[in-house]
């Protein structure tokens, strides 16, 4: 892993303080590649440029996403081999609620959350819409390849679940993801606007089933926070 210099960290201040990290402590130049500061300074930098803008500031305010977060960071640590901490089997987290309450907030906030603990992440986030529409096939793209993208990612996270027209292409994708991801336990991030009891109903018994067996489960409630910002 290449060493990243210094940062500006005053964006991450808070996250940092729940962590009991400091910008100096971050921004260590050791030279050692695989040393918790060098890891934060990459994940952090990554966070910085891959994050959608309106998420930059994003933190885990919901109790139950920071337990999640905090569980993964645990296991991480107790069953790592390796020099470099990477993610590893842990349960997955879904989110759901209505449009606007903050589920990719939350998400994001996690990814955040995450990024300066020394952990290896190796994420991957794309919308549902977006990963239906990078796997179609299409002139000088392996769509199996890019498959194999998402399904093998460390920590995935995978916004809107079930917000697409339902079809026999968004069904096989759906289920070939979940599968292997419930299967193998790597941990993703679901968020989606269908109510519990409309889970199976949006996107099918089989994935449904896969999903409430691998996941942690939060229902986040409350009012439209665009349509505040916009009153």
């Amino acid at each position: 892993m290449d060493d990243i210099t210094p940062i500006n960290l005053d964006d991450w201040q808070p996250i940092l303080e729940q962590h009991n990290l400091t910008p100096d402590f971050i921004n260590q130049i050791s030279g050692n590649p695989h040393d918790h500061p060098t890891i934060a300074r990459h994940e952090i930098h990554r966070a910085t440029h891959h994050i959608p803008f309106i998420y930059q500031h994003a933190t885990t305010d919901h109790p139950d996403v920071r337990t999640w977060a905090d569980s993964l960071i645990t296991t991480t640590r107790d069953q790592t081999s390796r020099i470099v901490p990477k993610v590893g089997q842990h349960r997955s987290l879904l989110l759901l609620g209505p449009t606007g309450v903050g589920k990719t907030y939350q998400a994001y906030g996690a990814l955040r959350y995450l990024a300066p603990t020394g952990i290896r992440l190796a994420w991957l986030a794309a919308t549902s819409a977006d990963l239906y529409a990078n796997l179609r096939p299409r002139t000088g793209i392996d769509g199996e390849t890019e498959f194999r993208r998402y399904a093998h990612a460390p920590l995935l996270l995978i916004d809107d679940l079930g917000a697409a027209k339902v079809t026999e292409f968004t069904e096989d994708v759906n289920f070939r993801l979940v599968n292997h991801r419930y299967e193998n336990q790597l941990p993703t991030i679901f968020t989606s606007n269908v109510l519990p009891k409309e889970l199976a109903e949006r996107v099918g018994d089989r994935v449904a089933s896969r999903l409430i067996q691998m996941c942690d489960r939060v229902v986040i409630q409350g009012q439209d926070r665009r349509r505040q910002v916009a009153a």
